[in-house]
């Protein structure tokens, strides 16, 4: 600043052309009242003046002073005795204060002697005085601009820091979306922002909306690089349009998002000209305004050139631009005005609305007003933090809103180079294939401590994006939980929320409540709930399991058919005429007489033996009764031939008996327990099911005691094999098609309950999601995912034992032992029982009939037959003789020769041939 703006003697200071040389050139004097130590405003107050002074398109006839008056800021009497000395002195208009409170007592004396009022600061206002104009983009604009932004950005959760009310103003429009998350901190009053900057990061906050005063920003930017929340995986949007003058030299090798919108284009032509103009006027008059020269960042795009001062010199062009207009069309004087007088300014009304009316393009665009007197039509410049400095990456309108120029290539591009050569923490937890501990004898150090599914996937993924990588076990174990009782999550998800990781891979589910929290890639497999459970036990044989081909109907429905057939051939050969055969008898050969060959024995005995596949000496010989015949062996064709297929099956294969097939059985009873891993997705999703059948079930599992629920996979596999069956786990298909390729005593019961995945987890906003999704789809189609899962499943750590076995002992056929055919026996030795017991019974019968005929003994009849039965020298023997006076005819046991044969002998006794 110059010795005479330095001046004590001096509290008014007179700036006019200095090519003043005609005593015709009107001076229009006007007023600028600054706060004390705002130099900036002042200087750029002195510059506009010089440069309309000097600018010979503008008042040609006519030349401005401006009347420069220091105030206390928040002091409105000094305000108020400073612009009735101005008013008093004769002015057009009075510029300032910056003070809100000045201001307004300010506004309200301009307003009553109408004196155009004109503001450059940011002031909440529904409705503006009449003779009052604010270049200041109205805050509804503003606002509006930070919700496309924030939008566009796609953030979803986020925290909100304010410094005082009048950030809560600022931001109140996104307090009052509904679709955002939002929280609320107030910076303590005190200049250590850090513990509360240190709560935030408890709470997992890496998406922070930023209102704080410029003076400010670096500040909190610093001490929040201190305590760890200016990482890659933070984002900060800073509403303060004075971005580009803070020094952000620390902050832009971080990798942090900091996003923020600015009003004064650096790139503009008419910006850079007056930097330059105001550097050489520095340099000329010895001033010292700016402590640090803009040529000592040449690649920062630092402008010092704060939004206030730009709009200070775009108000003084803007009011010259209305004066140059009013002074066109008529002639203006400019007259000294009291205070508590009761003169106004003949041409303030027409100024304003001048000033309303016109448009002028400034350092901070083009500016025009609504007919409120807001300036609401803004275009603002997006911009973003890079290595290089802040870089314009987009505009915003009120009629577009936000539009970003820089494309997705150009986006990703940058994340890859700032992920080059970078090392990234991998949280996980020991749990197999996924991530296991190498079964070494060698003292191992690093990542070769582990081995496994997620190891290999990572150092994959690692290869093709050029990072490299630390693998850490989470500290508690756990996959990620919210707890409750402390208000935080735990495990993997905890330790991402808590910047202690860069990303979490594991045999980590992907559910709703963990997608709120944190990022997930695409899944990298694909699984469902299912069942664990001991293999079911071999059936033992059924001692009659030769009837199992055919059921207990059909066998019950073949006898029925059995006896209606040999019923009906019975009668259809009694009715048929051809089934009638004569019989001759060589005695008495006038005696002809007509036989049936199918009495009831005989036809139940044809049936039999067509049934069983052998012959009878009776052949069918009327058409009715081949017609049945007939069908009855065309019938017991496809009975026996669907019995002998069907009885290979049942007696070669295996027979299992399980308790539980489905969910549904498990379910249904209450002997079989059935737990799940405490807390983990599949807890959650029995937890929070709406069908009856699983809410019953995690009813079942919260009532019982002991507990059924597990802190690992292991434990539950561990319950499972020392259950015998009186326990099931749930947990992930994969695992258990892992357990049961080792263990095979373990299966598989039922398909699965529900169908999720597994991911990779990062941090909120995390800038490498991205490029880890397209890493992954790129293994999925070359087949490497495939390939590990093959690797890690059926060949490493014992895979592939029980599949060797199944298919070993399935290359070939089972031996039938006797308790699979034993039935058979059974049947053999019953039918041999049954047909001795009809000997016996035939024996003794028709031995006490010869004894009644011979007048013998029944003992010494069965004597004689029993010796000579027992007696294998001969198959014959000597026929007795009939004695022709006994009407009983011949004896059982006598042997008729063809001389004593009669008719009666071994025939029909009557002369109904079917008795």
């Amino acid at each position: 600043m110059s010795s005479e703006a330095n001046s004590p003697e001096k509290s008014q200071t007179i700036l006019e052309a200095e090519a003043v040389t005609s005593l015709s050139v009107v001076v229009y004097s006007f007023g600028g009242l600054f706060d004390a130590g705002d130099e900036h405003q002042e200087v750029a107050f002195r510059y506009a003046v010089d440069a309309i002074n000097s600018d010979r398109s503008l008042l040609t006839h006519a030349r401005l002073s401006g009347q420069i008056e220091q105030i206390p800021p928040q002091d409105s009497f000094t305000a108020s005795r400073k612009v009735c000395s101005l008013l008093k002195s004769g002015v057009a208009g009075i510029f300032g204060p910056q003070s809100g409170q000045t201001s307004a007592h300010v506004q309200s004396i301009c307003d009553a002697l109408e004196i155009p009022h004109i503001e450059t600061r940011w002031a909440y206002t529904l409705t503006r005085d009449e003779y009052s104009v604010n270049l200041y983009p109205h805050p509804s604009t503003l606002s509006r601009a930070y919700m496309d932004v924030i939008k566009t950005l796609g953030w979803r959760k986020f925290c909100v820091i304010y410094e005082n009310n009048d950030g809560l103003v600022r931001t109140q429009d996104i307090l009052k979306n509904q679709t955002w998350k939002v929280t609320l901190r107030q910076l303590p009053f005190s200049e250590d922002y850090r513990p509360m900057l240190k709560e935030a990061k408890k709470a997992g906050v890496t998406h922070i909306v930023l209102d704080v005063e410029r003076k400010n920003i670096f500040t909190v930017l610093k001490q929040a690089q201190q305590i760890g929340m200016m990482t890659s995986y933070h984002n900060y949007f800073i509403t303060s349009l004075d971005l580009h003058t803070v020094e952000l030299e620390d902050f832009r090798h971080g990798g942090t998002n900091i996003t923020s919108l600015r009003l004064v284009d650096p790139e503009n032509a008419l910006v850079q000209k007056v930097i330059e103009e105001r550097v050489f006027g520095d340099q000329r008059y010895g001033r010292t305004v700016d402590p640090t020269p803009a040529s000592s960042l040449p690649n920062s795009n630092m402008t010092f050139l704060k939004t206030e001062v730009a709009l200070m010199y775009d108000a003084v062009q803007l009011f010259a631009k209305a004066l140059d207009d009013l002074d066109r069309s008529r002639h203006i004087d400019v007259t000294p005005l009291e205070c508590d007088g009761d003169f106004t300014w003949v041409h303030g009304n027409s100024l304003i609305n001048y000033m309303k009316w016109v448009q002028v393009s400034g350092l901070t665009g083009l500016i025009k007003f609504d007919t409120e007197g807001f300036r609401r039509d803004v275009t603002l410049d997006i911009v973003e933090l890079s290595k290089d400095g802040l870089e314009r990456v987009g505009r915003w309108d009120p009629s577009s809103g936000a539009n970003y120029t820089r494309t997705y290539s150009e986006v990703q591009q940058g994340i890859v180079e700032s992920l080059q050569n970078k090392t990234l923490i991998i949280s996980s937890i020991l749990a197999a294939p996924y991530t296991m501990l190498r079964e070494t004898s060698e003292q191992m150090t690093g990542n070769d401590r582990y081995e496994g599914f997620c190891v290999d996937l990572i150092h994959e993924i690692s290869n093709l994006l050029g990072f490299n990588y630390t693998i850490k076990i989470a500290e508690d174990g756990q996959h990620g939980k919210f707890d409750e009782k402390l208000n935080r999550w735990n495990g993997m998800i905890g330790e991402l929320l808590s910047q202690k990781a860069d990303l979490a891979i594991g045999d980590l589910t992907i559910t709703y409540e963990r997608e709120q929290e944190v990022d997930f890639t695409m899944p990298w497999m694909n699984l469902g709930i299912s069942i664990l459970y001991r293999k079911p036990t071999k059936q033992p044989p059924n001692l009659f399991s030769f009837l199992q081909p055919l059921s207990l109907d059909v066998w019950l429905y073949m006898a029925t058919a059995y006896l209606g057939v040999s019923l009906l051939l019975f009668v259809l050969a009694r009715l048929s005429p051809y089934e009638w055969i004569a019989s001759f008898s060589c005695r008495e050969p006038e005696n002809k007489t007509l036989e049936n060959q199918y009495s009831l024995i005989n036809s139940l005995w044809f049936t039999m033996g067509s049934l069983l596949q052998q012959g009878t000496e009776q052949q069918p010989k009327a058409v009715s009764t081949r017609i049945v015949a007939g069908i009855w062996w065309f019938f017991t064709l496809i009975m026996i031939s669907s019995y002998t297929a069907n009885l290979a099956a049942f007696l070669t294969v295996e027979r299992m008996e399980s308790p539980i097939e489905s969910a549904e059985d498990l379910a249904k009873q209450t002997k079989i327990k059935y737990g799940s891993l405490y807390g983990g997705s599949t807890w959650t999703f029995f937890s929070t099911s709406k069908l009856p059948t699983y809410q019953r079930m995690f009813s079942f599992m919260e009532s019982q005691n002991p507990s059924v629920y597990t802190k690992s996979n292991e434990e539950g596999v561990k319950r499972v094999q020392k259950g015998d069956g009186q326990y099931a786990y749930m947990m992930e298909s994969s695992s258990i098609e892992y357990i049961t390729e080792r263990y095979c005593d373990l299966t598989q019961v039922g398909g699965p309950l529900d169908s999720k995945s597994y991911g990779i987890a990062l941090p909120p906003g995390s800038p490498y999601r991205t490029l880890i999704n397209s890493a992954v789809l790129k293994l999925q189609e070359g087949g490497k995912l495939h390939g590990l899962k093959r690797k890690w499943w059926k060949e490493k750590r014992g895979g592939g034992t029980c599949q060797a076995d199944e298919s070993k002992s399935s290359s070939k056929a089972n031996e039938l032992g006797l308790n699979n055919v034993g039935g058979v026996f059974v049947v053999l030795l019953a039918g041999m029982g049954l047909a001795s017991v009809v000997a016996v019974c035939e024996f003794v019968w028709k031995s006490r009939k010869l004894a009644t005929e011979e007048h013998a003994s029944v003992w010494t009849e069965m004597g004689k037959e029993i010796r000579f039965a027992l007696s294998c020298d001969s198959s014959s023997k000597p026929a007795r003789k009939k004695n022709l006076e006994r009407k009983n005819g011949p004896s059982f046991l006598s042997m008729p020769t063809f001389d004593s044969y009669t008719t009666s002998q071994y025939s029909f006794t009557s002369k109904d041939p079917v008795s």
